[in-house]
Order: structure tokens, then C-alpha cells, then sequence
């Protein structure tokens, strides 16, 4: 994020910086490629619980060579198999859920590798940018693990089954480009270009109607679990409650005077 921050505050493994309508978080486990522990899976969670209502875009980013490489597999070992590896699964699947169900857009800059629970993390996100030398992956299957924070959900929903299944039987990860090509990443950048590639689409988002947004990712969301005509049904009774909004009023004015909105 360019520019000083208005306000940064550490949390131990998972940095949070807020400048105006937007939020960044930063993965902050370097030395561990930024794996997923339970320290850092309770660090998100205290991030949504104190997501600042300002906040109208959300980019989550990773510091070092990884965007996240799964779960640490040392602090998972170190739980043992009972209770305290079930609460760990539930614990990131319920956080990965929290996460997809913000109203605001959330964007992933994914820099180096974003596999298994690293993926997942990606998926829980509405939109991808990438740098050109990331690389995706589920990689459960390597290890003989199963995917524990919504992989085998969201990857066929985002990707298609046929993918999807690729990815999750034969634990291959595919670069950036292709997956580009497979739609879950909306942008590649050159390395060094990442920040200000994500900078600008925040910035970008942030300018939009933050009511008309919130409304638009409940109806992508939910529209995908209903069959088409009570999508449509839903989307016709979204627009016409919006047309009674403050951010449409303010739009259809703005357009009519041919100036930029103030929302």
C-alpha cells in the first residue's frame, strides 16, 4: 500500500495496516512461508472481529518468498490427533468462511507459493492479483491430508470440477498464467509491479458504491447455491430495495451532473 499509513498495528504474525477505506492484512510468517498456525489462524480471526467499519476494500498480502504454504505442519504435529486437531479444522474453516462472508471485497496479492491451506486462504478472497512467479496448488493429497478450510468446496466452484479434481488428486501446482487462464486469478504482474497492481484496484474499488458492492457480492454469492430463477428473482428484488438507497440517489445525481460520486 502506497503512501504512510493512518494507522498499523501488529499482530505478532499477522500485520494490519489501515489507510482510509482500505484495509490490508500481512501474512507475517516469513521464516515458515507464512504456514498457517494456530496463533495465525486466531490473528485473522481477531482481524474480522475488528475489521474498522470504514473499511470498504480488504487486500490481504504475505510478507517473503510465499504468499502461505498450508498449514505448519510442525505446530499441526504438536497437537496430536484428538480434540486439539479438530479444533484447528474448525477453527480454519470457520475463519475461511468468516472471511468469504465480509460485505466488503476482499482482494489476495499472492506472491510466490499459495498452496493447500494457502489456497484456500485464496479462495475465500473475490478477487485475485498475482505476480508472475506464484504458484497455486492444493497439495493435500501429497501428504495423504484432506483439505480442512473449504479446498474441496470452493476450488470446484471457483474452477469447475474437472480442475478442481486435478488439482486435488495429483497435488500438482500450476503457476500463475494458467491459472489466469482457469479463472481464478483476474491479473498477472510482473514481481516487482504486485503492490501498486493491487494498490490501484483497491483504490479503484474503494471509489464504487460501497452499498452498491455489498449488495452485488451477496447476490454473485448467493446466486451460485440457487437455481436460476430465484437467482433472478432475488437479483430484481435487490435492485428495486437499492433504488431507495442514499448510494443510488447519490449516483443517478452524480451522472446527471457529470461529477464523480461522493458516497
Amino acid at each position: 500500500m502506497s503512501g504512510a499509513a493512518q494507522d498499523t498495528e501488529l499482530l505478532v504474525e499477522l500485520l494490519v495496516e489501515v489507510q482510509g477505506p482500505v484495509t490490508r492484512w500481512t501474512l507475517n510468517r516469513p521464516h515458515r512461508l507464512n504456514a498457517l498456525s494456530p496463533s495465525l489462524v486466531a490473528a485473522l480471526g481477531r482481524a474480522i472481529d475488528t475489521l474498522p467499519p470504514s473499511t470498504r476494500v480488504l487486500v490481504i498480502g504475505a510478507r517473503g518468498r510465499a504468499f502461505c504454504a498450508g498449514g505448519d505442519l510442525e505446530a499441526v504435529s504438536a497437537l496430536g490427533e484428538g480434540p486439539g486437531l479438530e479444533q484447528f479444522h474448525d477453527d480454519i474453516s470457520s475463519t475461511l468462511s468468516r472471511l468469504a462472508a465480509l460485505p466488503v471485497p476482499v482482494v489476495a496479492a499472492v506472491g510466490g507459493l499459495a498452496v493447500a491451506g494457502g489456497l484456500e486462504v485464496v479462495l475465500a478472497c473475490d478477487l485475485v492479483v498475482a505476480a508472475e512467479s506464484a504458484v497455486f496448488g492444493d497439495g493435500h493429497a501429497r501428504y495423504g491430508l484432506l483439505p480442512g478450510g473449504g479446498g474441496s468446496v470452493r476450488l470446484p466452484r471457483r474452477l469447475g470440477s474437472p480442475r478442481a479434481k486435478y488439482l486435488l488428486y495429483t497435488g500438482e501446482s500450476v503457476p500463475a498464467a494458467t491459472m489466469e487462464s482457469w479463472g481464478l486469478v483476474c491479473r498477472v504482474v510482473p514481481d516487482a509491479d504486485l503492490d501498486a497492481a493491487v494498490d490501484d484496484l483497491a483504490a479503484t474499488l474503494a471509489a464504487r458504491s460501497p452499498d452498491g458492492l455489498r449488495r452485488m457480492k451477496t447476490l454473485v454469492d448467493e446466486g451460485l447455491e440457487l437455481p436460476v430463477e430465484e437467482a433472478l428473482r432475488r437479483e430484481q428484488e435487490a435492485a428495486a430495495e437499492h433504488a431507495r438507497s442514499a448510494d443510488y440517489r447519490e449516483g443517478v445525481s452524480a451522472f446527471r451532473e457529470r461529477r464523480t460520486p461522493a458516497w
